[in-house]
């Protein structure tokens, strides 16, 4: 049996992938976001970025919205004629939502710093319910202020 990789043939306005609710579904998120960034050449700042909060808004919905059994949903989106990158993750957890305000933890604590780094990595960020039984934490970047700096 042979394994091909992911192959993204043009360059889409979105990108959405399903997956179950493990750390390793984190890493991939992040790997194949990386992979679909490169087929618009995205800056590489802007890569970064991108990769590093899907990276984190993936980790929290395996770990704080899994539900045994369900997935959970990554999706990027160029919108705005391209100036605005949407990163959202989905899952089924909708009695579990993030604080907006967030409290650093103590300088101790193994956890707790992956919405103070999507705090500040976003342009914006929030959670949108529904449609029951989903929430949606999701993360904005103004691609023309990433690119200028």
């Amino acid at each position: 049996m042979t394994h091909g990789t992911a192959q993204f043939t043009a360059p889409e306005s979105d990108f959405a992938i399903q997956l179950a609710p493990t750390r390793y579904s984190a890493r991939l998120s992040r790997e194949l976001a990386a992979m679909w960034l490169r087929t618009w050449d995205a800056p590489r700042e802007v890569a970064e970025t991108v990769t590093q909060l899907v990276g984190e808004l993936a980790a929290n919905a395996a770990v704080h919205g899994r539900v045994p059994g369900r997935d959970f949903l990554i999706t990027l989106h160029l919108a705005d004629d391209d100036r605005i990158l949407r990163i959202e993750a989905t899952d089924t957890r909708t009695e579990r939502l993030p604080e907006t305000q967030r409290q650093a933890p103590a300088p101790d604590e193994e956890s707790g710093r992956g919405l103070l780094i999507v705090d500040t990595l976003a342009d914006r960020w929030g959670v949108t319910d529904g449609p029951v039984p989903r929430k949606t934490v999701w993360a904005e970047l103004d691609l023309a202020h990433q690119s200028t700096g």
